[in-house]
């Protein structure tokens, strides 16, 4: 399925043992996984596709809500004209590039693109 402007499309979530996680997830669940790396795993087959990045700080609030949208420049500005604060500049990544927002009452999501 084409990702879709504006809706909700990936989540990611934090872990401190990216195997452990694995572990638990595909037998709890039956979820796939796919290695990205030493700090990253994708996962599909839960209903909505998502990844883990591993981290060693203690997790408050592990999930970070992924939107897509094929025009990264256009829309970061539309979201600092309405209040948002840029979190995390864009980046490249496998598969396409990001940013990171603080909405106005500070909860923090990512916008993705090819």
């Amino acid at each position: 399925m084409k990702p879709t402007n504006n809706h909700i499309n990936y989540i990611e979530l934090k872990a401190t043992n990216l195997e452990a996680t694995k572990t638990f997830y595909s037998n709890a669940f039956g979820w796939q996984f796919t290695d990205y790396g030493d700090s990253y795993i994708a996962f599909e087959s839960s209903g909505l596709d998502g990844g883990f990045e591993k981290t060693n700080q203690p997790i408050v609030n592990g999930a970070l809500v992924v939107l897509y949208h094929n025009d990264l420049e256009s829309i970061k500005s539309k979201l600092i004209q309405l209040g948002a604060t840029i979190s995390v500049d864009i980046f490249s990544f496998p598969g396409g590039k990001r940013f990171q927002f603080l909405d106005p009452s500070g909860n923090e999501l990512a916008i993705w693109s090819e």
